[in-house]
């Protein structure tokens, strides 16, 4: 038999539907569960799987460099700040546990480079994500305007309207309170062309970065059930998910293969 996970900490419960930051760009305007989903949950069959089949979702973060995309999961995940963080190369990850409506659930949190050479290899991971995170530095409002770019370049390796869209505005904490109000009333606007959700957050003193990413694994732990309830019925019901190997597998796969062997 395969071994339980331990029990999801307390401060990963998700219980009641999570409010989104702005009514003016938001995915969901509902503030509950779908009835489909609420009826899913209450199947006890869907909360006693193992460990390999608990229902898990991929969330890739991008945007440009310096922007703290890197800030902003470590913050969420370790409850840290460093300012003087290196440059993440290639790509990262964290898996966050948590358990939605009283149902396992797991987040793949993938932090890609924002240098372009980079871009290449973090490409090779946005398959297969249900999750697209735009980041972008509100005190930098050039890096608002490159956000769209970051999402067309992550769709490119995603099927069409496959994935939740959210776009996030880091360092809020430095801007005075009419700036801060401008910039995120031209946010809410990309958002809203980009067919996402708009969150204005701080890795710094911790504004809206639990609420977010609450908000993310809520929204992704529901369209993945609906999704799930769609497909033909078998006998996991809630469950498969992607995997970390997975991408690796199909990292590999893309790399070129050398076909000539020499004689020993």
């Amino acid at each position: 038999m395969m071994p339980f996970p331990p029990p999801v900490s307390k401060d990963r419960l998700i219980c009641d539907y999570p409010k989104c930051y702005s009514p003016q760009a938001c995915l969901e305007l509902k503030d509950a569960w779908n009835n489909q989903t609420t009826a899913a949950c209450k199947d006890r069959s869907t909360r006693h799987q193992p460990w390999d089949r608990q229902k898990m979702s991929k969330a890739v973060v991008v945007g440009d460099l310096n922007v703290g995309k890197t800030c902003l999961i470590n913050r969420f995940c370790k409850d840290v700040f460093d300012k003087d963080y290196k440059a993440t190369i290639g790509v990262d990850f964290e898996i966050e546990r948590f358990e939605v409506a009283g149902v396992p659930f797991s987040l793949q949190i993938w932090d890609t480079a924002g240098q372009e050479k980079f871009k290449c290899i973090a490409s090779a991971y946005y398959r297969g994500a249900q999750v697209i995170i735009t980041v972008f530095d509100m005190a930098d409002i050039q890096s608002l305007d490159h956000t769209r770019q970051w999402l067309e370049e992550a769709m490119r390796e995603n099927q069409p309207k496959s994935c939740l869209v959210f776009l996030v505005g880091t360092k809020s904490d430095l801007l005075p309170s009419n700036e801060r109000q401008r910039t995120e009333k031209d946010a809410t606007k990309m958002a809203t062309e980009m067919g996402g959700e708009f969150w204005a957050v701080s890795a710094k003193s911790g504004e809206n970065v639990q609420e977010f990413f609450f908000r993310v694994a809520a929204l992704a732990f529901e369209d993945s059930v609906l999704k799930d309830m769609e497909r033909p019925v078998t006998t996991t019901s809630i469950g498969q998910g992607n995997n970390i190997r997975s991408d690796r597998v199909n990292l590999e796969e893309a790399a070129p293969k050398d076909t000539k062997r020499n004689c020993c």
